[in-house]
Formats: structure tokens, C-alpha cells, sequence
């Protein structure tokens, strides 16, 4: 996709606030500081869109960013943040699951993991509970450019293996700085969104 308009709409904290266009939205989930901001920005083609921050936790909203007035990135707070109070974990697990579990216009997860490193727990529980709820999520590998070529494959079935990635979900290695993975991921999304939308068409009454 080329992206000729993009631009941040709201920092979200309920349905009340949410967009009432029914746009198309995917959203990013991953643990805190794992690039999901520095994947908005690259995947949109502009710098400081979406703010990133050397300070974990610092999303607290859902932010919504418009991308050609046809579809919504919606960056969900980062989990796994230990700093981060008990209270305020509840507070956000609560709107983040009602998030995904209620919002119509949702149409793709973005399971954002560090390509580097083996999921954490919190990756593993987090792509089991959207399993459960039979969501659907593709699965992107960041910092792929902090890994010689030569190992990209193993980190990537380390991935695959330990959150037991099922057949139909998409895995793509991505990289922030140099663009890998950009363009598969567009393409991927893209084609997600039709398939759902001639879906829908397909269980609507004549």
C-alpha cells in the first residue's frame, strides 16, 4: 500500500471514544519497548507519527492513527511492564480485552515479538488467549536487522515453535530501520481485509 495520508486521531480509553466511521482496524499488541511505535512509523512512511519512547509502559490509551482515510492502525498498551502498578495492569488488561473482544470494526492482531529472543510467558499467554477466542493474529518478528541473516531462520522457528504458531496465522520478520518485511505485511493486511469483507458479503441475507 502506498500511504499518501496518515495521522494520529485519538488516545482512547473506552468505546465511547472510539471512531464511529467503521473503518477497518488492526491493532498491535506486544510487550512494552518490543518497536510497536517504530513499526506504525515505518509500515506509514513517517518518523514521529507514532511517539516512541525509551520509557516502557508510557502507552496507556488505545491510539488510533488513520491511515488513507481507509483503515486504523490502534496501538494497544504494551503488557509485561513490571513498573507498572497491579492496579493500573488490571485497569488496562480490562479495556484492552473488551477491545478485542467487542469491537466490530477489529478486523487483525498484530502480535508484535522481539525476533531476537524467545517469547516471553506473557507472548506465550497472549497469543493462547487470542487462540482461544479464535481471533484472528499475525505474528511479526521485529529488530530483524539486529540478527545476521544467517540465523534469521532459526529465530524464527524458535518463535513459531514455542507459541505453537498455528497454520492459518501469518508470521512476518520485520525491521524497523531497513524496511524488511514492510511490504509483506501491507500486502498481508490488505488481504486480510478483503477476505473479511467479501465474507461479510457471503453471510448477508439476499
Amino acid at each position: 500500500m502506498k500511504v499518501t495520508n496518515a495521522e494520529f486521531v485519538i488516545s482512547a480509553v473506552g468505546p465511547d471514544q472510539y471512531p464511529g466511521d467503521a473503518l477497518p482496524e488492526i491493532a498491535l499488541a506486544g510487550r512494552s519497548n518490543v518497536g510497536k511505535s517504530s513499526l506504525i512509523n515505518r509500515m506509514i512512511a513517517r518518523k514521529n507519527l507514532a511517539r516512541t519512547s525509551s520509557t516502557p509502559g508510557k502507552t496507556q490509551h488505545l491510539n488510533y492513527y488513520r491511515i488513507n482515510d481507509q483503515l486504523y492502525f490502534v496501538d494497544l498498551p504494551g503488557y509485561g511492564y513490571a513498573k507498572v502498578s497491579k492496579t493500573q495492569r488490571q485497569v488496562w488488561g480490562q479495556m484492552i480485552e473488551k477491545y478485542l473482544l467487542e469491537r466490530d470494526a477489529l478486523k487483525l492482531i498484530l502480535l508484535v515479538i522481539d525476533l531476537r529472543h524467545p517469547p516471553t510467558k506473557d507472548d506465550e499467554m497472549m497469543y493462547d488467549w487470542l487462540k482461544h477466542y479464535d481471533l484472528p493474529v499475525c505474528v511479526v518478528g521485529t529488530k530483524a536487522d539486529k540478527i545476521p541473516k544467517s540465523r534469521w531462520q532459526k529465530h524464527i522457528k524458535i518463535i513459531k515453535d514455542s507459541l505453537v504458531l498455528r497454520a492459518r496465522d501469518q508470521f512476518v520478520m520485520f525491521s524497523s530501520e531497513e524496511g524488511i518485511g514492510k511490504d509483506e505485511l501491507w500486502s498481508h493486511i490488505s488481504r486480510h481485509i478483503l477476505q473479511q469483507e467479501e465474507q461479510v458479503q457471503q453471510d448477508s441475507p439476499e
